[in-house]
């Protein structure tokens, strides 16, 4: 979820919902009373130099119980930590190579400046941190963008170091809920070379932490290939490797652009996998539904695709089958509605792939391309996030691999390239996070931005520009075929797209106010995160844009279609690590965010929220985690 925005946070809105599950369990009361309604009354856009410094909330959240009585709960942020503090002796967001050395410049050791995805778990036999309940949170970091300070390294150090995740275990209160860091340590990639770029993820249906590693390395370029044409991709793998490894030849980027899943022990440890059979590509995110077989990977940037993962086994992601997307439009209205057809590219195992990776496989060994029209019809024209480029695909090469091999390499290992030959639409932009509905078996799909091949009156797509994104609702029904006429073995299959109206952002087409906002302050811009909770009936949503000086999270009922904010994050910051969680009575809205300051020299008090924000935020070079509770702490247990 690169972009020069803060995004993160939820944001709800509610009425009535059908409650018949949906049971509040406050601390102090004795019996749970079923709930009639939630309501999140929003707060006002920050308008002091104060405010536009700070991560707060003054909104205020509803609940209304069917025995008559109600309850109001005013919101508040609570910092957790921020990277660069101490717990015990470890550097919270530290950055570590591949022997497990802290990776330092003139101040010490470096730590991140953009924390993302988070999980609160809460692990079987894990022994009490302190008075009140155990609980674990994993997070991930997706990069430094300051550069380190060393008197020779400048500009945005994005994709330039290593990645990584961390692993906290806290003292949940038991009466309130209030969430107490013990103990933190770095969670070691090392026997999996490394962690790239981790930008979001999901707590998965088996009480694991599913990651991403965003923005794959391009490896046509990392194997002597040239640069195509209109290419997006704009990482530093051989800055990464120096860094990581102390060499900038040894990473290769085929063991990144995966899926890691972190498993935390009742030993207060972590160990870390990551999957090849999801398939490679610029994945934000990978939501799960209900049935923990089918998974909606969202690929991030220009000309992206929508990919789906059925995995062969309930609750393992070491196998299955990758599907890519073809796209029907049905109407040009907000975002596009679509219809949506699944083309199979392969089956595989992480054995399997790996072991391609293994032999050394590269890019010339799938493709022999071109980035000019080679007037070839053998050759298959494709613009994907990789750049305009013809290919074709290789039915032997130097590893001595088969025909059947080389396609299923390419399948997993350049995912979108392959599905876009195969027919798939590769004209998606900015999908960020997925979030899932089980009671009405929809997808939430964010679309950052509506740019680029989305907007060119070409292809698939063909909507309106709107720098303000949006968000897509999808069916996932059983019963379905792909496109060469087999049954996909899932009953959660997405069939259509459809752009949710009061969901659009609200960009004024580069018009800019006097703070130089090109957004309306009450209508979301640049979503990235979203989350989905069942018994409230709300998605919440977190932003990442530069096109509003301050980014937020909203909470957006779905049957009301009330839409209120609930966080502000600093200016230049963008909103991430977004979650819902209900641990032992009490509920949390985890949020982050990420490089403060990033940009609002636009708006009129900026030379009052500069020093502000420096003076916060450790120098910038801060970027805070926590959750959104009441004042006391937790939320009421929502469920």
């Amino acid at each position: 979820m690169r972009l020069s925005l803060l995004s993160r946070h939820i944001a709800v809105a509610l009425g009535a919902i059908s409650a018949s599950t949906a049971v509040l369990a406050a601390p102090a009361a004795k019996q749970p009373s079923a709930i009639a309604s939630v309501e999140f009354v929003g707060m006002a856009a920050p308008s002091t130099a104060e405010q536009k410094a700070s991560a707060y909330s003054d909104a205020k959240m509803v609940v209304r119980h069917k025995n008559g009585r109600s309850s109001e709960h005013a919101l508040q942020y609570h910092q957790l930590f921020a990277t660069g503090d101490k717990v015990g002796n470890n550097v919270v967001g530290g950055i570590f190579d591949a022997k497990g050395q802290p990776i330092t410049d003139n101040d010490g050791q470096m730590a991140y400046d953009a924390p993302d995805g988070t999980s609160l778990m809460q692990i079987p036999g894990l022994k009490a941190t302190g008075t009140g309940n155990p609980l674990a949170v994993v997070h991930q970091y997706e990069y430094k963008s300051l550069p380190p300070n060393d008197g020779v390294s400048k500009g945005e150090f994005w994709s330039k170091l290593p990645a990584g995740m961390s692993l906290t275990l806290l003292n949940q209160d038991k009466a309130n809920g209030k969430l107490q860091p013990v103990s933190y340590q770095n969670i070691d990639f090392s026997g999996v070379n490394g962690s790239w770029i981790n930008c979001g993820s999901t707590l998965s249906g088996w009480n694991t932490h599913v990651g991403s590693e965003e923005y794959e390395p391009d490896a046509k370029i990392y194997g002597g290939g040239n640069l195509a044409k209109g290419t997006d991709d704009t990482t530093d793998m051989p800055s990464f490797s120096q860094y990581y490894f102390g060499d900038h030849t040894k990473a290769n980027p085929y063991h990144y652009g995966l899926v890691p899943e972190v498993t935390v022990h009742a030993n207060g440890t972590a160990s870390v996998v990551k999957h090849y059979a999801p398939g490679r590509f610029a994945r934000e995110m990978q939501m799960g539904a209900d049935d923990n077989k089918t998974f909606i990977g969202g690929d991030d940037g220009k000309n992206t695709g929508l990919f789906m993962f059925v995995a062969d086994r309930a609750k393992d992601l070491s196998a299955g089958t990758v599907y890519a997307a073809r796209a029907t439009q049905t109407s040009a209205e907000h975002a596009g509605n679509y219809t949506l057809q699944w083309i199979k590219l392969g089956h595989g195992t992480n054995a399997q792939i790996k072991t391609y990776v293994d032999q050394g496989i590269k890019f010339a060994d799938m493709f022999d391309v071109a980035e000019e029209d080679p007037k070839d019809a053998t050759y298959k024209k494709v613009d994907t996030y990789n750049g305009l480029e013809w290919l074709r695909l290789k039915t032997s090469n130097r590893l001595g691999m088969s025909a059947e091999q080389i396609r299923q390499a390419a399948a997993f290992l350049e995912t979108r390239r392959y599905g876009a030959m195969h027919g798939a639409t590769t004209e998606f932009s900015k999908m960020e996070y997925i979030a899932y509905n089980t009671r009405d078996k929809k997808f939430y799909i964010v679309i950052s931005r509506v740019e680029a091949g989305m907007t060119d009156k070409e292809g698939d797509i063909r909507v309106t520009r709107n720098d303000g994104g949006a968000i897509l609702e999808m069916n996932a029904i059983a019963a379905q075929k792909d496109s060469s006429g087999t049954a996909i073995a899932s009953s959660r299959v997405g069939t259509t797209l459809r752009s949710i109206p009061a969901l659009m952002g609200g960009w004024n087409g580069g018009k800019k106010d006097d703070d130089g906002n090109q957004c309306e302050q009450d209508k979301i811009c640049g979503p990235d995160n979203i989350v989905y909770n069942d018994a409230m009936r709300t998605l919440f949503i977190g932003e990442d844009t530069s096109r509003r000086n301050n980014n937020y999270v909203w909470a957006y009922n779905i049957d009301t279609q009330k839409l209120s904010r609930i966080l502000s994050v600093p200016m230049g910051a963008e909103a991430t690590g977004l979650s819902f969680a209900t641990r032992n009575g009490h509920s949390y809205i985890m949020s982050n965010f990420q490089h403060p300051g990033e940009f609002g020299k636009g708006d009129r008090n900026w030379k009052d929220i500069e020093p502000l924000l420096k003076s916060k935020w450790g120098g910038l070079k801060k970027a805070a985690m926590g959750y959104l509770g009441t004042r006391d702490g937790a939320l009421p247990a929502i469920q």
